[in-house]
């Protein structure tokens, strides 16, 4: 949108006038984008000397301007190409998908002829098919009058929608500039977060915001940047958090600002997983297997206009309208988030490798401020979406029944996998290189498959179709290999001949800096972000990050730290550690009964512990953490959290309830911390600490220290949740006295 009117791109103004028919999501391999790109150059390269490519084109109707890059143009054919590589057999290509590539090329053949002066042209769709490399050329010879009627007539199907548009965004900036603060004042350093995102916005810059448990920091930074829309142009918000609790308290804070101001029309949608949001999860997605999947174009423009009329798109929300107008409900969410204002979602949805918003915003050039919540998480997260795994065991069953056309591809990687089994002695090991001929032999499986899928559509085999996606993902990721990642096989010496082969991602900042630089503002906020630097480094935010260390709002007697530095916790010295703190957590407890929390670094650790307590100290309640607890079991372990119970609580440090849990008041008056929170000292720990060492000469720190420490910054903060709260904290661990650790923990 601009001041004369709506830009659109040529393929989204045919995506949404021209698509038609069923949802069909069934799996069918196609073309990487790497083969996509080699297979126009091939089109290209077998055309005349005077052939064009990528021929940038506008045009214009009404107060609709329209851009794209038609393929190809052959000036002594007079012809416009739209390119198509594909695998497998054509004739199995949905009807549906040949009218939307129609569609694109005529439009390219509109704006041509407007652009040249033609009065005829012949517009093609070049089918490439990747595995033998030929050619099928549909052709069509068409006017200009006949072409220009299709344009306006695409064009009239979006004005409508483009003019609503542009009116829901100049009522929308109105709306936000007049907005006001949902809350009679700000709380305590809640002010200074809002600030450090308003002027974050307005330099276009990233921000770091340590701020402390209660403040409000949803609100804090939500309500600054929607402030920030209208001056700084943005296009939409999205607020990313790591779990459902960070997105049910945003969903609860716009709701709140939309109270506050009347005349804000705000559009938010939240995006959920795909099994969460199915209705018919035993089907297929496609006409044939699932009702919501047959026609899904038809019935979807209906179906958006009636969500556009919605406020609020959660999960409910979205569901609600999919199915009053019998669409998938996910599907729509995804349609959906192109009109939103607000979006909110999973850290996936911006920052890992087939991240949708990031994939829009690039596309649709959208001026973005992303909010990341609970923004310590993000480290451990990104590395999982940048890291990949292969199970041997996954491998042997294929080989058990497969498919004669794979049987060799399939051996070949076998025998390259079990080479390296057989020449590495120890059970884990870490390679400077991914090996070169199991590259090649993961490299022609892929293609093999790929091939077998593409002329046998019916034969989807599960096993076989998730190996291929897993091996696909580990190729990707091997093209990019580099320091900030490990190549290491891992083997289970109990089950010989099993093993797995990992691409570790370590330092996720190479794959997370893209991301960064397309957005206007990216701001990062939690209670635990420092060091600073580690952050930055570890994450690939750009030098001109800003940093702000929001102010506690608590007073000195409301959180009572101590630190017991008689006691060590590491390993050697924990059958000598048992009795002080079992003494210390009783006597507290006499001297102020209530309801607390007990953090210890792993399960046989609690166990030592509160085995002695239980011995020593019958008649104090307790509770504890099980291993593979599912929601309901963590739920119902809150909810013995009460303003009247009593009692202490054991819990393992990093796990379920050391983070993200609200219990204020009463509910929670302490915790113990019986550990410095370091990961396990393992192979792999060790690999990612000389690795850190060696990027940026802070193994022991990067590796073990800050993220130890994070973890206990986070199970303190569970104890002050309230502006009246009051309680304790005890830090057990000799460590903890030491300068350089304090030096880390935040001011509060």
């Amino acid at each position: 949108m601009n001041a004369d009117g709506y830009t659109i791109a040529v393929r989204a103004l045919c995506e949404f006038t021209a698509k038609q028919g069923d949802l069909d999501l069934r799996f069918t391999p196609s073309p990487t984008a790497e083969q996509g790109m080699a297979g126009h150059t091939t089109v290209a390269l077998r055309r005349n000397s005077s052939y064009q490519r990528e021929v940038k084109l506008e045009g214009q109707h009404s107060n609709l301007q329209v851009r794209g890059r038609a393929d190809g143009y052959d000036p002594d054919l007079k012809q416009v190409e739209e390119i198509k590589t594909y695998l497998g057999d054509l004739h199995t290509m949905p009807d549906n998908h040949r009218h939307l590539h129609w569609a694109q090329a005529k439009v390219y053949g509109h704006l041509l002829c407007q652009k040249l002066g033609l009065q005829k042209i012949s517009v093609a769709l070049v089918y490439f098919n990747i595995q033998n490399q030929k050619e099928t050329v549909l052709q069509q010879a068409l006017d200009a009058a006949e072409l220009a009627d299709f344009f306006a007539l695409l064009c009239g199907r979006f004005i409508a929608w483009a003019e609503q548009e542009v009116a829901h965004r100049a009522g929308r900036d109105v709306a936000l500039a007049d907005m006001v603060f949902p809350h009679a004042t700000f709380r305590p350093g809640q002010r200074q977060l809002a600030e450090a995102m308003y002027k974050a916005s307005k330099r276009s810059c990233c921000l770091l915001a340590q701020a402390p448990t209660g403040i409000g920091k949803t609100i804090g930074s939500l309500f600054p940047l929607l402030k920030a829309t209208a001056e700084h142009r943005l296009n939409k918000i999205f607020y990313l958090a790591a779990k459902t609790s960070g997105r049910q308290l945003a969903l609860h804070a716009l709701a709140n600002i939309q109270n506050s101001t009347p005349t804000l029309n705000l559009r938010t949608l939240e995006l959920v997983a795909k099994t969460k949001a199915c209705e018919y999860p035993e089907a297929a997605c496609h006409g044939d297997a699932c009702p919501l999947a047959k026609g899904f174009y038809d019935r979807l423009p209906a179906a958006r206009a009636a969500a556009v009329d919605q406020q609020l798109l959660d999960k409910e929300g979205l569901r609600s309208v999919a199915l009053a107008h019998q669409v998938c409900p996910y599907y729509l969410g995804i349609e959906m988030a192109r009109w939103a204002d607000v979006i909110i979602g999973d850290y996936n949805y911006y920052f890992d490798i087939y991240a949708l918003l990031y994939g829009l915003s690039v596309v649709n050039d959208w001026r973005v401020a992303v909010l990341v919540d609970e923004a310590h998480n993000m480290v451990t997260r990104a590395r999982q979406m940048y890291s990949a795994e292969l199970q041997r065991d996954s491998l042997k069953r294929l080989r058990k029944t497969p498919p004669p056309a794979l049987k060799k591809s399939l051996d070949r990687l076998y025998r390259a996998w079990l080479q390296l089994e057989k020449e590495q002695e120890a059970d884990y090991q870490a390679y400077a290189e991914i090996p070169e001929k199991l590259l090649t032999a993961l490299t022609r499986l892929c293609t093999d498959i790929g091939l077998y899928f593409a002329d046998n559509p019916s034969q989807l085999a599960p096993d076989l179709q998730q190996f291929y996606l897993d091996a696909l993902l580990f190729n990707r990721l091997a093209e990019s290999f580099a320091d900030h990642s490990l190549f290491d096989i891992s083997k289970i010496s109990k089950e010989p001949g099993t093993s797995t082969l990992c691409i570790r991602n370590i330092v996720p900042a190479a794959f997370l800096t893209p991301r960064f630089t397309a957005s206007h503002t990216t701001a990062l906020f939690s209670a635990t972000l420092s060091p600073w630097n580690y952050y930055c480094d570890t994450l690939g935010l750009p030098d001109t990050t800003a940093w702000v260390d929001v102010e506690s709002p608590f007073s000195a007697d409301q959180l009572q730290v101590h630190v017991v530095d008689s006691v060590s916790t590491r390993y050697a010295d924990r059958a000598y550690s048992v009795a002080p703190i079992v003494a210390l957590m009783a006597r507290q407890y006499h001297a102020q009964p209530g309801n607390y929390l007990a953090f210890f670094s792993s399960f046989d650790y609690l166990t030592q512990v509160s085995n002695s307590f239980i011995q020593l100290h019958p008649d104090i309640p307790v509770r504890f953490q099980t291993r593979r607890m599912n929601e309901a079991d963590r739920e119902d372990f809150l909810a013995q959290f009460t303003e009247d119970s009593q009692g202490i609580a054991f819990a393992v440090l990093g796990g379920s309830f050391g983070e993200g849990i609200d219990l204020p008041g009463t509910r929670l008056i302490g915790a113990f911390i019986a550990t410095l929170g370091l990961p396990q000292l393992n192979p792999i720990n060790e690999q990612i600490k000389l690795r850190m060492d060696k990027i940026f000469g802070s193994g022991y720190d990067y590796a073990y220290l800050y993220p130890g420490l994070q973890k206990v910054v986070q199970a303190a903060g569970r104890v002050i949740r309230q502006t009246d709260d009051r309680g304790v904290v005890y830090l057990i661990d000799d460590r903890f006295g030491r300068g350089d650790v304090r030096a880390l923990l935040p001011e509060w």
